[in-house]
């Protein structure tokens, strides 16, 4: 038989440890993920946006786009528009909140600007 100091191995409840944790992470990430799907769609819409000539064009562009999109974290009224030489720029931020777990949240920032 070997003796306990040559066997090596994952106790049982070094087992729980691990799962309990991979688990965790797993239900966080099933949280950020949607937030960063939402982000990506904000961004493209703020790129078609830009195309727009003045703010009251550009902030509906984005709200269509929006709308198509199922964007609800951001509007169109929430972006700054400015001119930067002869094209217009479109910049936003906003965060997300994700509940954890008691009084313990995890806050995502948003931010970006059109290409």
């Amino acid at each position: 038989m070997k003796t306990r100091q040559q066997q090596r191995g994952l106790t049982f409840f070094g087992l729980l440890i691990v799962g309990i944790l991979l688990a965790f992470a797993g239900v966080v990430v099933a949280q950020v993920v949607p937030t960063y799907i939402e982000y990506m769609a904000v961004q493209k819409a703020v790129d078609k946006a830009s195309t727009g000539t003045t703010v009251t064009e550009v902030r509906s562009i984005f709200d269509k786009a929006a709308q198509i999109d199922d964007i609800r974290t951001i509007s169109g009224k929430d972006l700054e528009v400015g001119k930067q030489g002869d094209r217009v720029v479109v910049s936003y931020a906003y965060s997300r909140e994700i509940h954890l777990a008691g009084p313990a949240h995890l806050v995502m920032k948003y931010a970006g600007r059109s290409k």
